[in-house]
C-alpha cells in the first residue's frame, strides 16, 4: 500500500476545501466553485490507477 500517496491527496483535498471556504466568505464565488470542484475530484477520482498503466 502506498499511504504517502493518499496522504498527499488528502492534504491537497483539505487545502482546496479550506481555500474554497475562504474564497466563498470573501465573495470570490467563481474561485471558490473551482476550488470546491478540485477538492471533490481529488477525493473521488483514483488517479493512481491511471498513472500506473
Amino acid at each position: 500500500m502506498k499511504k504517502s500517496n493518499n496522504l498527499y491527496r488528502d492534504i491537497f483535498t483539505g487545502l482546496c476545501f479550506v481555500a474554497g471556504v475562504f474564497g466563498f466568505v470573501s465573495g470570490e464565488f467563481i474561485v471558490s466553485t473551482v476550488l470546491f470542484g478540485l477538492s471533490s475530484l481529488s477525493s473521488n477520482l483514483d488517479l493512481e490507477h491511471c498513472l500506473s498503466a
